[in-house]
C-alpha cells in the first residue's frame, strides 16, 4: 500500500550559484558514497546535475513522509544507483519502507519524484 508520495524540482543555476557561494554545500547535502560519486564526475555542469538531483530526491522523500527536510538529515537519506543505472534510495530510519525514486534532468531543471510503500510482512 502506497503510504506517501513526493516530488521536487530545482533549478539548475540555482544550484550552480549555491555551489559557487557555498562550496561546502555538497558536504551538507551528500552521504558519504554519493560525494564519492560527486568527485569522480568530470566537470561542473555534471556535479550541478547530480547534487540538485540528489537535493530534489531528498526534497522529494521528506515530501512523502508528509513533513519537511528538518525531521531528517540530508546524509540520512542516499541515493545509489542500482545495476541498470537506476536510482535507489535508502533512509536510515526508514528501513520499514519500500522506496521507489526517479530523477531527471533537462537543460534547466532537475526533479525527483519518491513514492514509499509500505513493505509486506
Amino acid at each position: 500500500m502506497i503510504i506517501g508520495i513526493g516530488m521536487d524540482i530545482i533549478e539548475l543555476d540555482r544550484m550552480a550559484a549555491a555551489i559557487k557561494r557555498n562550496t561546502r554545500l555538497p558536504d551538507r547535502i551528500l552521504a558519504d558514497r554519493e560525494k564519492e560519486a560527486f568527485l569522480d564526475l568530470s566537470n561542473d555542469r555534471r556535479r550541478t546535475e547530480y547534487l540538485a538531483g540528489r537535493f530534489a530526491a531528498k526534497e522529494a522523500f521528506a515530501k512523502a513522509c508528509g513533513h519537511g527536510i528538518g525531521r531528517i538529515r540530508f546524509r540520512d537519506i542516499e541515493v545509489t544507483q542500482n545495476t541498470n543505472g537506476a536510482p535507489e534510495m535508502c533512509v536510515r530510519g526508514y528501513e520499514q519502507a519500500h522506496l521507489f525514486v526517479s530523477i531527471t534532468h533537462s537543460r534547466e531543471y532537475a526533479a525527483a519524484q519518491v513514492v514509499m510503500e509500505e513493505k509486506n510482512g
